[in-house]
């Protein structure tokens, strides 16, 4: 063998067989997946940052909603208690009236007429 045959030595250039241009190819390709995932990985992050900001104002605002509803049941109920209280001391007038069939009053509530109501159809 001649000195400067050496199989090992890699000292002069090929040119670029079709494999290595195959495996530039797919390190191009490669890289190119890479960076495509990238950007919808960042893409997929933003969305879920935004969807939960999202769900946290939401979650805020049907809080102070669900405080105000409660309030306004609280301030009903008194209301409620109140006016039972006033038919309560205002029942045994009516049944000393006894039924009058003349008597019709206008309900500003019910936006009808109607008959005063009589204990006698309402017993407790």
């Amino acid at each position: 063998m001649a000195q400067g045959s050496d199989s090992n030595d890699t000292s002069f250039t090929r040119s670029p067989s079709p494999n290595s241009r195959q495996d530039s190819s797919d390190d191009v390709k490669k890289v190119m997946r890479r960076e495509k995932n990238r950007i919808a990985a960042q893409k997929s992050r933003m969305r879920q940052t935004q969807k939960a900001d999202s769900l946290h104002l939401e979650s805020e605002n049907l809080e102070k909603e669900n405080a105000a509803l409660r309030k306004e049941v609280k301030q009903l109920t008194e209301e409620a208690k109140y006016l039972s209280s006033v038919l309560s001391s205002h029942e045994p007038l009516c049944s000393m009236m006894g039924p009058q069939s003349s008597d019709i009053l206008y309900s500003p509530h019910h936006g009808a007429f109607h008959q005063p109501h009589m204990a006698s159809r309402y017993q407790h």
